[in-house]
């Protein structure tokens, strides 16, 4: 494909780290508790028409419980995405798209990854990856790609995302409603971006499922370490302001006094908001409405605190149509996993949902469309985590620093495996420690994302490629 700008690249390298993690404390997903993770880190070379060229870095975890509900083991599933990602790498350089990282990103998820996702599954026979496990996969190389533009051309990668660096504006990636009076042409992603993007964010500690509150939920198995058990000694240490709590999104009795007991041990320790997370079980819009209902009625300060509501609802949005205006209604409705690009945006705001959770891990080029297209029309904002450790942490926050999110991002990989990010946060304490309700982003810095990563002492082996 012939380049259109001499700051285009191609991708002609890719490597592949797999970075295992082992949880501090376990994370229940859906019907799912989830002890270990693996984080997929991938380093990309790209190169200019002058032969010039630079790495960068993309990592993700392997969140197979969050991308694939399925009664295959973990393991098996957890191996099959480790699998699609070597391929993807081969794919990735056989593709020889040039262009500007959104663009490259753009043209292999609508072509190569499509097919790719498709003959991995044949090939694997039986139950098929849903395609949010090709897009988390696919994210690492996407956010490296994007690093290494940055690193290349010595620039911040926020400020390449213009008509300086891109041969199409947003009309070739994004369709506008209909009837809307919305018109791309012309307009680039810096156009929907926080430019002057704030160093510090209010972050937002997940309350898990099955995590322990107060001292009569301990069971004697926690671990014995520095960090605290305890929803009020969190609350403590950290100067948390903002609480999303995990729902079962089956059992209505015990969400209800869920939402009850932490609204009340956080307001207690000035906690001042909350964020419900159903995580894709509920299957009516009236199991929700009957929970907001009693609490702006028996519970009015923790109705009133709760900011939104997030992804109740299966997350395949095509196969469950589901009118949810009436839960938008109560409160702010925010997409999550059914938000796996714009097109899946646009659908969900024809159904009544309000805004969208942004994610990183499905990838940095697809999180920008979807940004642009929900603030061109008028949609709010939130980037929410999967428990992202390490580098994975700074394109999620930095994401959420630009996107102008409603209320600061959501960063747990401080719960979950604090220790895993500790050669990172000798670079960047701030970013991996969670204090006076915060994170601190003043220390990026540089090419690409601002990682810093070459100051960052990790050792890493490269998995052989077939």
């Amino acid at each position: 494909m012939p380049t259109t700008k001499p700051t285009d690249v191609r991708v002609t390298a890719a490597e592949i780290f797999f970075l295992p993690v082992t949880m501090r404390v376990p994370l229940k997903f859906g019907p799912e508790t989830v002890t270990s993770a693996v984080c997929l880190r991938v380093r990309v070379t790209v190169t200019d028409q002058n032969g010039k060229t630079a790495q960068g870095w993309g990592e993700t975890p392997l969140s197979v419980s969050w991308v694939w509900p399925s009664s295959l083991s973990v393991a098996v599933r957890a191996q099959r995405m480790q699998d699609f990602s070597m391929l993807l790498a081969k794919r990735l350089v056989e593709s020889g798209f040039a262009g500007h990282p959104m663009e490259i990103g753009q043209d292999f998820m609508h072509g190569p990854l499509a097919a790719t996702f498709k003959e991995a599954n044949a090939a694997a026979g039986g139950d098929e990856m849903p395609y949010l496990g090709s897009l988390v996969a696919f994210s690492a190389f996407d956010i490296a790609v994007h690093d290494a533009y940055g690193v290349l051309h010595n620039r911040d990668i926020y400020t390449t995302y213009n008509a300086e660096f891109m041969s199409r504006d947003l009309s070739a990636f994004i369709t506008p409603e209909d009837g809307s009076g919305i018109d791309f042409s012309g307009r680039y992603p810096q156009d929907y971006l926080v430019m002057d993007a704030p160093k510090q964010l209010p972050v937002w500690h997940l309350v898990g499922g099955v995590d322990a509150l107060e001292a009569s939920d301990l069971t004697g198995s926690e671990p014995k370490d520095e960090h605290p058990l305890l929803l009020a000694d969190w609350i403590q240490r950290d100067g948390l302001k903002c609480l999303k709590i995990k729902l079962r999104g089956t059992d209505a009795a015990w969400d209800y006094e869920r939402m009850v007991r932490v609204g009340r041990i956080g307001f207690a320790g000035g906690v001042r908001w909350l964020s419900a997370d159903f995580n894709c079980t509920v299957k009516e819009p009236a199991y929700v409405n009957e929970i907001m209902d009693r609490l702006l009625r028996d519970e009015p300060e923790i109705y009133a605190r709760t900011l939104y509501v997030e992804q109740p609802f299966p997350y395949d949005l095509e196969a469950h149509q589901i009118d949810v205006r009436s839960v938008s209604a109560r409160k702010p409705l925010f997409l999550d996993e059914s938000a796996h690009d714009w097109e899946f945006v646009r659908l969900g705001r024809r159904l009544g949902w309000s805004g969208v959770a942004l994610k990183t891990c499905k990838t940095q080029t697809g999180a920008l469309l979807s940004l642009c297209w929900a603030k061109a029309h008028g949609m709010p904002l939130m980037v929410q985590d999967l428990t992202n450790p390490m580098l994975a942490m700074i394109p999620h926050v930095r994401l959420a620093a630009h996107a102008g999110t409603i209320q600061g991002v959501e960063c747990n990989s401080m719960q979950f495996y604090p220790d895993a990010s500790l050669p990172e946060q000798q670079i960047h304490p701030g970013l991996f420690q969670r204090r006076n309700g915060i994170v601190d982003l003043s220390t990026l810095g540089g090419p690409g994302f601002g990682y810093r990563a070459e100051e960052v002492k990790r050792e890493l082996t490269a998995a052989p490629q077939s």
